[in-house]
């Protein structure tokens, strides 16, 4: 058995192991607890799917995700749509840095794939001004598009209230601030496996 000097001894090496060696999970976080109140059942995904299949039924489709939200959403739907089908990305900037307030978007990568004569589906993460959607819609009928057509996963109230839409939509939430299911703060929780809303005190230091 250990004396209590030897115990004493060993608390205090392992005292100065987890200080020299923090878990990365602590380490990588910009606040805890991580964010709450989940705000969407991702199940809604499959509905979607069902929809989406039997809009474009018989019709390649080619689909133009908005990065980098949407990545999650486009796998879990992809994988649902017994479809021909295509994926072509684009990459948009909205909420700069530790930003919660959509700004004017910046088409950063446009894509590369021939879009002529081909229907394709915009799939991004939120509905929130609508710029975003937007200014993709205007780019890829530039590249001749046959038809374009929107899919989100989240609307909020104030685009519902502002009257923008899209042809699929997964939810409508209130004007929270979201995170998780690929949505980040400032590049973080884009791992949550649920959609939840931030709390102030979640955000970090500014």
């Amino acid at each position: 058995p250990l004396t209590g000097f030897a115990l004493a001894a060993f608390l205090a090496l392992t005292w100065m192991l987890f200080a020299m060696y923090p878990s990365p999970a602590v380490k990588t976080s910009p606040a805890a607890p991580a964010p709450v109140r989940p705000v969407a059942d991702v199940r809604r995904v499959r509905r979607l799917a069902n929809q989406i299949a039997a809009a474009y039924q018989g019709k390649e489709l080619v689909i133009v995700p908005v990065l980098t939200g949407s990545i999650i959403f486009l796998a879990d739907l992809v994988r649902r749509l017994p479809l021909k089908m295509r994926v072509d990305v684009v990459a948009v900037s909205s909420y700069p840095g530790r930003s919660t307030k959509s700004r004017r978007p910046r088409v950063l990568l446009p894509g590369a794939m021939p879009l002529v004569g081909r229907h394709v589906l915009i799939l991004d993460d939120i509905l929130e001004s609508g710029q975003s959607i937007e200014a993709v819609g205007r780019l890829l009928r530039r590249r001749g598009a046959a038809s374009i057509r929107t899919c989100v996963l989240l609307r909020k109230a104030c685009a519902r209230r502002a009257g923008w839409g899209a042809d699929f939509i997964g939810f409508d939430i209130p004007d929270d601030f979201v995170v998780g299911y690929g949505m980040d703060f400032n590049h973080y929780y884009r791992n949550l496996p649920d959609v939840a809303v931030l709390k102030s005190r979640a955000q970090g230091p500014r």
